[in-house]
């Protein structure tokens, strides 16, 4: 089957006095466009040409077919079917939720004051999704009597969801919603009235807070709070002290907060402390204090805490110092203990403070490369605090640990079905040096019979962006590559955060580059020692890790056999440009505002799409969904078509769209494997693996 070609329909772009010709504007739809029941004709050109890419793709690797069967029936044969989380206590109820066999959905559930009481079922999300190609439930709250549960609905997968409510004690689901919003709602202490957020249906920016009462007329919602500064994320929660509602304003640089005591909704929110130019930092409430984490005068971060009626940043004391080689990430409060989350040579560490005696010591957790964080703690007056752990050799497991008694109790660890050794693994830690001098670290594994000589099959994946640090951490998917022969390694690129602060803006804005030649460096690197060669090298993102794909196969594309860029953010300049474009304006910050001349020249250097050109490129899967809120399907739809009237030599491109999905992928539990799937038998074909 001959590839596709998409028409060119030349469009000019004009900005800075410099022009750019888009020969494949047209491929944009609005989501009118994409809901049409009878879609006009540029609808139908865009999704016949979507149709014919996925058909090229399904016709080449159809040869794959069985064997992604294969893998998909291995993957999901890891997975425990009848499964449940631990159960966490909060106001007189255990609460978790639980898998059933054969279903993809959760059923969120509660017991009354012991694990011995009969099952109340919050949702049962399964009934709840029949009928629905993509079905998401997020944001259950309860209210403070223990009657009403609120939560959202997408369907769609824009991330739109509707607020629903159910009336615990008579099962009763109201006809009552409440659309357009994030999903959550914050209820006040009189159980009748809750905060939400509602979010503009074209930008999918989060704009206005709102004040509901139960029973009446959400187009009568009083708004307490509206956000008009576009580069701003807003949401309203409920502090862990249940004392107060507090409405969260964060941009990428800027963080900003609005209190309100939940004993009395019809109140005034007042400000936090004024909002400064680049000033982050978060809130938490216990007794009569907030504790602050902030970046005041703190690169790192460090620990505040004030009165609550004395919240200005002049009222501030200091309670953990900055450190500059220490990143403080968060906190956990309780009664008589204090829980801090660093991160220090690149790894995290849980700080246990006693607050009386100021007595101190850090978990140990003996492994090389590791994810370890803070889990759902609701209570205040225990010396329990729960925490996860994983490695890439260790499954997810919860544990409570008793800070008195320094007594640590596995709750559970994720069962690999089938069985699962970790002593049949290695992890490493390596370290790669940069071109300018830095150590990027690398976290690896592999099976016990790998051999560094060289001609290995190996899967490098990064992500290095908003400071996001991709923790090494269990999969039992990735078995399926790593007991064929594979290594996997995460190079943990500038843009991530896990050497401090100053690695994140050591890769982004004017420094984004750092994140594109990290990767390559850690690459060459992994060559030069013996774990792989170009013939057996795969790379591997998703979103931003997606831009860093589309970036390194422009810069260097001999050095890799094979690429997966999955929702790739490719189209950076066009999108940067255009704020009714979801999440653009919010992003400024991250990369840089192109209508300002300097932030334009540099992006459009590095920009996959900008930068395509006449010669030859690795093999490629790209992957997107139609209703993708985060990165527009029609980025790497464009950038296939760019990249086929350009590539040079033999190579495999091809393009899967997913039609009824988003930027996460199908919903349920099993049903997104499919994707993991086909992505595992590209890369397995190219390096000769068929069974």
């Amino acid at each position: 089957m001959r590839p596709p070609i998409a028409e060119k329909i030349p469009r000019e772009l004009t900005n800075h006095d410099h022009t750019r010709i888009d020969d494949y504007y047209w491929m944009r739809l609005t989501d009118e466009q994409k809901n049409a029941k009878e879609p006009d004709e540029q609808t139908q050109k865009v999704l016949d040409y979507i149709g014919q890419e996925n058909a090229y793709t399904e016709a080449g690797l159809k040869h794959t077919k069985p064997f992604q069967g294969k893998l998909f029936d291995e993957i999901v044969g890891h997975i425990k079917k009848d499964d449940s989380t631990v159960p966490y206590f909060k106001n007189g109820y255990w609460y978790y939720r639980r898998y059933e066999e054969r279903q993809e959905y959760p059923i969120h559930a509660r017991k009354k004051e012991s694990l011995e009481s009969d099952e109340e079922i919050l949702l049962n999300v399964n009934e709840m999704a029949e009928g629905h190609d993509y079905y998401q439930v997020a944001g259950l709250r309860v209210s403070q009597d223990n009657r009403w549960l609120s939560f959202g609905v997408d369907t769609v997968s824009r991330r739109l969801y509707t607020v629903h409510f159910k009336n615990l004690k008579t099962g009763e689901i109201l006809e009552e919603t409440i659309p357009n919003t994030t999903g959550s709602a914050a209820w006040a202490n009189d159980n009748k009235t809750v905060f939400y957020t509602a979010k503009d249906e074209v930008t999918l920016l989060s704009e206005r807070i709102y004040r509901h009462r139960l029973g009446t007329d959400p187009a009568t919602d009083v708004l307490v709070y509206e956000e008009k500064d576009t580069a701003f994320y807003i949401s309203v929660y409920k502090s862990k002290s249940d004392k107060y509602i507090i409405i969260w304003n964060s941009s990428t640089l800027v963080s900003d907060y609005h209190i309100l005591e939940a004993d009395n909704p019809k109140g005034e929110f007042r400000r936090f402390s004024p909002r400064e130019t680049e000033h982050e930092y978060e809130i938490a409430h216990y007794g009569e204090e907030f504790y602050i984490v902030t970046n005041w005068d703190a690169k790192n971060f460090r620990l505040m805490k004030t009165a609550e009626g004395e919240t200005w940043k002049e009222n501030w004391c200091e309670v953990i110092p900055h450190r500059n080689n220490v990143l403080l990430e968060g906190i956990e409060l309780f009664r008589d203990h204090l829980v801090v989350s660093e991160r220090e040579l690149g790894l995290t560490q849980l700080r246990i403070i006693d607050q009386r005696t100021g007595d101190e010591h850090y978990l140990d957790f003996g492994e090389p490369a590791y994810s370890a964080r803070i889990s759902v703690n609701p209570e205040f007056d225990t010396n329990l605090f729960r925490y996860s752990y994983t490695s890439l050799t260790t499954p997810n497991s919860t544990y409570d640990y008793n800070m008195k008694s320094r007594v640590k109790t596995l709750k559970k660890q994720e069962e690999v079905v089938g069985g699962h050794d970790p002593s049949d693994y290695v992890t490493e830690r390596l370290h790669a040096d940069s071109r300018d001098g830095k150590r990027v670290p690398i976290s690896l594994v592999y099976g016990r019979g790998f051999e560094k000589d060289g001609g290995r099959n190996l899967l490098l994946y990064a992500y290095g962006s908003y400071g996001y640090t991709r923790d090494p951490s269990f999969s039992s998917s990735l078995l399926s590559l790593l007991d064929r022969g594979f290594a996997y390694a995460i190079a943990h690129v500038r843009g991530g955060q896990i050497y401090g602060r100053q690695w994140y803006e050591d890769g982004r804005m004017f420094n984004k580059k750092n994140t594109f030649t990290d990767f390559i460096d850690c690459a060459q690197f992994l060559v030069n020692e013996q774990y792989t060669d170009a013939d057996h090298l795969f790379a591997m993102g998703g979103s931003a890790g997606g831009l860093l794909m589309g970036a390194i196969v422009n810069m260097q594309p001999d050095i890799f056999k094979g690429v997966v860029a999955a929702v790739p953010f490719v189209d950076v300049v066009t999108t940067m440009l255009d704020p009714s474009i979801p999440l653009t304006s919010n992003e400024w910050d991250e990369w840089g505002d192109p209508r300002e001349k300097a932030s334009y020249d540099y992006m459009l250097s590095y920009s996959p799409y900008d930068n395509v050109s006449a010669q030859s490129y690795p093999n490629m899967l790209v992957t997107t969904g139609l209703f993708d809120s985060q990165v527009q399907y029609w980025e790497p739809l464009k950038w296939v078509a760019k990249l086929r009237t350009k590539k040079r030599g033999d190579n495999k491109l091809y393009l899967h769209t997913n039609m009824d999905a988003g930027h996460g992928g199908k919903s349920g539990r099993f049903r997104r494997y499919r994707e993991v799937a086909l992505e595992y038998a590209f890369m397995l074909d190219l390096a000769g693996i068929r069974e």
